[in-house]
């Protein structure tokens, strides 16, 4: 798009930090509120058990799966089931469901400790705001209500540490399993065009040897031995405008052109014909059709236009570290969108001031971006916004954010927009396939041992 390339290069570069893709972390991390996910060393887990009166359902590998994660587990998927209406399967069928989940989880952390995957006390810093920031509640208030539930917080913590591990080794899995082709692309942009109404128009020029109806086979053959002299002599060299005032029984005029038309409008055959040409190249085998033999050349394509909703918006970013904390980014962000509708303040001044990250320098100018181009907890936050407003500071993987949506649109891609668009689409289709592979893979290579209840 044009509006990107009036950022400057450090602007590009802050663009592109926010548009990383993820899998959906600021979810998952919402609903470990109330989620327990325990790992760690057998004889201490298992001491930790037996005091409770809970008990082991499997070990994996090294680490366990209790009863009591378990019910957990059953409890929130009906609570869940109940408020959105789901229908769930019996309740024997769903602890077996639930029972595989953690064992394909503590497998997977396995498998991303042996990896090499890390997390820092930094970013899990930043996921306890976030759960905080989620559930409308200050870290103490949140620590407070885990205290209430039964939860410790530094279980809590390393129940975050695991989650993010989990989405880390999984995001870096099912990226390098997913394999993107130049005709995946076309199809699926073929297939966008079809569900819009929209089709690739093409021009033509053609040199047509007509034939009359019911003529004699000597002629035919003639007029077919003619088509392909006039290939060979294209091929040699010969200028296309030249050879159609020559030899063609068509129009003339505009060198055989015929004029940008729809695909739909043109013969399935001449669309074959040159739909793999580049523009400028002749159709390798003369054409016969019922007005006769056709020698073709793809003057121009036009790809269909697809159509987006596209958000301007511009961001301030404070980044945590050891002077600053989140808590006291979040309030420093809340006083200056404070300023700002009170109009003491301009948000431009205030992001070239403070926000840090390229986009400084343009007054926090993010440009536009189309669905899916910036990481979710940003999006989610700037899509709820009217043109003009502004969000509470929100806390994203990269900092705490003031965000304000400028305006919206509906912009036609070009070519190469479309390609990434598509290109993005196919990504997030195939992650499943991938994903459900790879964990395939790391259960069978776990050692997985079932245990029954005490007394059976």
């Amino acid at each position: 798009m044009t509006e990107l390339q009036t950022l400057s290069p450090d602007a590009r570069a802050a663009r592109s930090a926010l548009m990383t893709p993820r899998l959906s972390q600021a979810l998952a991390l919402t609903l470990l509120l109330a989620a327990s996910l325990l790992c760690g060393p057998i004889d201490a887990l298992a001491q930790t058990a037996r005091r409770s009166g809970d008990y082991i359902v499997a070990v994996v590998n090294q680490e366990l799966v209790t009863n009591s994660e378990v019910q957990q587990r059953l409890l929130r998927a009906e609570q869940e089931a109940a408020s959105s209406n789901t229908r769930l399967p019996d309740r024997d069928t769903l602890m077996r469901e639930l029972l595989d989940q953690l064992i394909d989880e503590r497998a997977q952390l396995g498998a991303a400790r042996d990896g090499g995957v890390r997390v820092d006390e930094t970013e899990i810093d930043r996921a306890v705001t976030n759960v905080a920031a989620q559930n409308k509640v200050t870290v103490p208030q949140l620590r407070e209500r885990l205290r209430t539930e039964g939860m410790d917080f530094v279980r809590f913590r390393n129940n975050l540490r695991d989650q993010i591990l989990l989405e880390r080794v999984r995001e870096r899995e099912v990226q390098s399993r997913i394999r993107i082709n130049d005709a995946d692309i076309e199809a699926w942009l073929a297939e966008q065009r079809e569900k819009n109404g929209a089709a690739t128009e093409y021009n033509i020029a053609q040199i047509l040897l007509s034939v009359p109806e019911n003529a004699a086979p000597a002629i035919v053959t003639q007029r077919r031995q003619q088509g392909v002299a006039l290939l060979q002599r294209l091929r040699s060299g010969e200028d296309f405008a030249a050879l159609v005032r020559e030899a063609s029984d068509g129009s003339k005029d505009r060198s055989g052109e015929i004029g940008l038309r729809r695909a739909d409008k043109l013969p399935d055959a001449f669309v074959d014909a040159v739909g793999p040409l580049r523009a400028g190249e002749v159709a390798p085998q003369v054409l016969r059709s019922g007005a006769g033999f056709h020698v073709l050349k793809l003057v121009e394509r036009r790809e269909a236009a697809l159509t987006v909703a596209q958000q301007h918006a511009r961001h301030i970013l404070l980044r945590p570290g050891p002077k600053l904390t989140q808590d006291a980014a979040i309030r420093r962000l809340a006083g200056y969108k404070r300023q700002i509708e009170a109009g003491t303040a301009k948000f431009d001044d205030l992001a070239r001031q403070h926000s840090e990250d390229g986009s400084a320098a343009n007054g926090g100018d993010l440009g536009w971006a189309s669905p899916g181009q910036f990481v979710p907890e940003f999006e989610q936050t700037m899509s709820a916004l009217r043109p003009g407003s502004m969000a509470d500071p929100v806390v994203s993987r990269f900092g705490v954010h003031l965000i304000q949506l400028l305006e919206r649109r509906d912009q036609r891609l070009e070519p190469r927009e479309q390609r990434e668009m598509a290109r993005a689409a196919l990504r997030e289709q195939k992650s499943e396939d991938a994903y459900s592979d790879w964990a395939r893979e790391v259960r069978a290579r776990a050692y997985v041992e079932l245990r029954d209840p005490p007394g059976q």
